[in-house]
């Protein structure tokens, strides 16, 4: 009996040791898939609670006190991070900048792709992985832009305008520190493009702490280069929030189109045009 078990266990040791080896890819591989269901779990679970706008109100705007708060404190970080007042020269190298927004740009492809596919654009899904591919490779990962050069445009999109192809209502206005201006249904896309980037599923935890920054990090600098324009809507316009709010709102609408304006022009589309 004993030889019995003893031959039994040897026959398959091979194969325990083979579990034991894959055991940990397993185990990766798992809560990467939890880190992709989760997200969009709990977004679908959040959109459902987005508040709804009254009949006939094109505005809705119910956080408008916490809204005005955080605009304030993006106006004060704007005007420092663009350097001291009449001073020509910004706070960040235009070289410097133009490398980061290049490389934000790039690591955000892949996750336009899968909105893409998502969205039955299948068109944009396919110039958006072959500019993904084209940068990544000749321009350096990402640093520099060879594809534009070539007539390859970059199809913006996102998870938010995936949830209102959807059907998804837009929800509420809402002000975030330092990405400004958004929407509950765009915020809960923003939520689900971060956690749900196919980049996660092949890189270190290091790797997609460094995109998540980078990504911010673009974000801001677009705000930033804008210059004049933000200066002329913060700083002349007698309720700056307010005709921020405005400017966004009809943007993203535009976008998606959801408003029947056929001549609606958005000097700000180049700041809020991928939010």
């Amino acid at each position: 009996m004993r030889y019995l078990i003893t031959v039994h266990f040897h026959r398959h040791s091979g194969k325990m040791g083979l579990y034991r080896r894959l055991k940990p890819r397993l185990v990766k591989v798992y809560f990467r898939m939890m880190k992709i269901s989760v997200p969009i779990l709990i977004a679908t679970v959040l959109l459902g609670a987005c508040s709804t706008a009254p009949q006939g109100v094109s505005v809705h705007d119910p956080y408008e006190v916490q809204n005005r708060r955080t605009h304030a404190f993006n106006k004060s970080f704007s005007d420092r991070l663009s350097g001291p007042a009449g001073d020509p020269v910004p706070a960040i190298p235009p070289e410097l900048a133009a490398r980061v927004v290049d490389l934000s740009d790039n690591v955000s492809l892949p996750g336009m792709v899968v909105n893409g596919v998502l969205q039955s654009d299948l068109d944009g899904a396919i110039s958006n992985s072959v500019r993904f591919l084209i940068n990544s490779t000749v321009g350096i990962l990402g640093l520099f832009d060879p594809a534009d050069a070539m007539g390859i445009p970059e199809q913006e999109t996102d998870f938010g305008e995936t949830l209102a192809v959807w059907g998804v209502p837009e929800g509420a206005y809402l002000e975030l520190p330092l990405l400004g201006p958004t929407t509950e249904r765009a915020f809960f896309g923003r939520i689900v493009d971060t956690l749900v980037d196919p980049l996660n599923a092949v890189g270190t935890q290091e790797q997609i702490d460094y995109v998540s920054l980078v990504k911010i990090a673009g974000r801001v600098i677009k705000i930033t280069q804008a210059g004049d324009t933000i200066d002329s809507v913060l700083n002349d316009s007698a309720d700056s929030y307010a005709q921020l709010r405005l400017i966004y709102l009809q943007n993203r609408r535009f976008e998606l189109g959801t408003t029947l304006s056929e001549d609606a022009v958005d000097p700000y589309d180049e700041i809020f045009g991928d939010q």
